[in-house]
């Protein structure tokens, strides 16, 4: 990172901008935006144009009319060169002097996080919904701003099965993601305990699989239960909605649909994917409780025809290259038990149920790249040999990954370990339904994807990294904020920003910019965690967790 001239260490926090960017250079002088700012939107600029008079300038009270000669103004254009120039094709360049700003960017994803940047150097109030003053003028330090990511894949995941988040809350998460300059929403859709996404040929997947009669309060041991049913689904219309509206914001959308493990509610709703020679899968329902379920999927060609449907409809609905198939935590019992899966795992020569699953891994592998796509799964998929062109989420810790990218795949950096928000971010009884390590907004922050054990040139497999939200304890929007944030500006600034190495990181720095990165949570309604700890109504004293004591392992 280089010399920041004052960012995050100006008293007023008028430049305390996060991510971090690579470059800034602050003149001394001003820049003031005003209701005579006009906007100059080159060719390929539309989007960015509309973005700003909607969220910059709905804020504000700016019209951000268009461009006439004598005005102030904020120029928008695209210089290709500033991938050459400055490290990619999300790279920016922002330059605020006097009544000009102009923001530039070498595609239109780099022009977007340059319009970002311009938002959080107007202050809090530009992340409100309407105006609350009758401010007629904006100013900032006049400076520079040169700026691109570490990394393509910054991501957040929402587990959306375990507790359904309605539609608008995807959309609100997806402007928060946004404002922290990540753009992989990985959209966790399936799971034993609900079916969220429409599939129009398998009515039945919502009919009865999105939602379950009670739901367990707390960890899996806890003895709450809240006695109401609880679920929901997205229509195809809404994931469009919810795919376009990520687009706006160059966010990509890859959606998990997971097999063959964590799929009651898919035989709940089709009870011939079950294993049936050993298990009555006509009396299962959807999971009430959380942990690793027994009931995982029949590797029959019934099962394989049926998701491959799924998927169909799935790749209609998602542009993304990638498409996640989930692959963790399927146990092996009934399979061992099945005549139908020992006779498939002899029929093909597989050797033994590890065998079997990569064999159902490597089907959706062939099958997705026929059709232009990659698979990408949790790090189990490399048990009984990785599909040749999939990728890997490594989630048990650093090891999957490491394994995964020295056989020459692509891999995410997500270990749970370190950036699994649902863990707990302090000891004590205060932290609601504490789960898992203390993993603090330091932890977070020192957080490094890229494992020490690989090379050069096996790091190039490292696409990125990725925080991930699991709802299993997270009853609400409310609860999925306060496990998120602040930890999640942390881990922002990690994925985005050209870092020191985790002992060399001025954590206090980032806690001086976060003192105004705080107002603007704030404005945006995030219901974040204090510094001082949890206020009282996000207690929930009483509600067993799971915590872990001590350091994470490294590994």
């Amino acid at each position: 990172m280089g010399e920041i001239g004052g960012a995050g260490t100006d008293p007023a926090g008028e430049v305390a901008l996060i991510p971090a960017p690579d470059e800034v250079a602050v003149s001394g002088a001003r820049c003031v935006v005003d209701a005579d700012t006009g906007i100059e939107a080159a060719e390929g600029t539309e989007g960015v144009a509309r973005w700003l008079r909607s969220a910059v300038g709905a804020a504000t009270g700016l019209p951000f009319a268009p461009y006439r000669e004598g005005e102030s103004r904020v120029r928008l254009r695209i210089v290709p060169a500033l991938a050459g120039e400055l490290g990619g094709p999300e790279s920016y360049r922002l330059t605020a002097e006097n009544r000009v700003v102009t923001l530039e960017g070498a595609s239109e994803a780099g022009l977007f996080w340059a319009a970002g940047t311009f938002r959080q150097l107007l202050g809090p109030e530009a992340f409100r919904c309407a105006p609350v003053s009758d401010r007629r003028s904006w100013e900032f330090p006049a400076l520079t701003v040169r700026d691109s990511p570490r990394f393509g894949w910054r991501g957040l995941l929402l587990d959306v099965a375990r507790h359904f988040m309605p539609k608008d809350g995807v959309l609100r998460y997806l402007d928060l993601m946004a404002a922290h300059k990540l753009n992989v929403l990985h959209l966790h859709l399936t799971d034993d305990q609900g079916w969220r996404i429409e599939i129009r040929r398998y009515p039945e997947l919502t009919e009865t699989g999105s939602w379950r009669a009670r739901t367990k309060f707390g960890h899996r041991a806890s003895p709450l239960w809240e006695e109401k049913p609880h679920g929901g689904y997205y229509t195809q219309d809404d994931i469009r909605e919810i795919v376009a509206y990520a687009a706006g914001r160059h966010i990509t959308v890859v959606p998990e649909i997971d097999v063959p493990g964590h799929s009651q509610a898919a035989i709940a709703a089709h009870p011939e994917l079950g294993n049936t020679d050993v298990v009555d899968t006509n009396a299962l329902s959807v999971w009430d409780t959380w942990g690793i379920n027994p009931n995982v999927l029949a590797p029959t060609d019934t099962t394989l025809r049926f998701y491959e449907g799924v998927f169909e409809e799935v790749l209609e609905m998602f542009p993304s290259r990638f498409i996640h198939i989930g692959g963790d935590e399927c146990p092996k019992d009934q399979w061992q038990k099945s005549p139908a899966a020992q006779e498939r795992i002899a029929g093909l020569g597989l050797g033994d149920e590890d065998g079997l699953q990569s064999w159902f891994v490597r089907h959706f592998d062939t099958w997705l790249g026929a059709r232009g796509r990659r698979l990408i799964g949790w790090d189990e998929i490399l048990q009984g040999g990785l599909a040749p062109g999939a990728a890997v989420s490594s989630w048990r810790g650093y090891e999957g990954g490491v394994t995964a990218a020295r056989a020459g795949h692509d891999v995410v950096m997500c270990p749970e370990q370190y950036v699994y928000l649902d863990h707990r971010q302090a000891p004590g009884d205060e932290e609601p339904v504490p789960i898992g390590f203390v993993r603090t907004l330091e932890d977070v922050y020192r957080f490094e994807p890229v494992p020490a054990a690989l090379t050069e040139a096996e790091a190039r497999h490292v696409l990125g990294t990725q925080a991930n939200v699991w709802t299993e304890v997270l009853e609400d929007a409310r609860r999925v904020d306060y496990q998120a944030f602040p930890r999640l500006a942390a881990f922002a600034e990690v994925a985005w920003s050209r870092l020191p190495a985790p002992p060399e990181r001025d954590f206090a720095d980032f806690e001086r910019r976060m003192a105004a990165h705080y107002r603007r949570l704030d404005a945006l309604g995030v219901a974040y965690r204090p510094p001082a700890g949890p206020r009282p109504w996000q207690r929930r004293p009483g509600v067993p967790g799971r915590p872990i004591d001590g350091p994470p392992p490294t590994r």
